[in-house]
């Protein structure tokens, strides 16, 4: 999600606002869960990979709109 941004730019919001990183997590968290399911690895049943989609983008909107306060996301 945010690999285009320097990874140092990251770990100071990280360190610097609890909620980007615990956001920032459960993104990672999330992300990883999805691409295993839709891969095969996790089974998982298409409402709750649905859910999890849901809260993964919920998650990257609240994250772009912390990282960038000025955007109209």
């Amino acid at each position: 999600m945010f690999e285009e941004q320097p990874q140092p730019v990251i770990e100071a919001l990280m360190k610097s606002n609890p909620e980007f990183k615990q956001l920032y997590q459960r993104h990672k968290l999330l992300d990883k869960k999805v691409n295993a399911a839709e891969l095969g690895v996790l089974p998982i049943d298409d409402v709750t990979l649905g859910r999890m989609k849901r809260e993964k983008l919920a998650a990257k909107d609240r994250l772009l709109r912390l990282y960038d306060p000025d955007t109209s996301h």
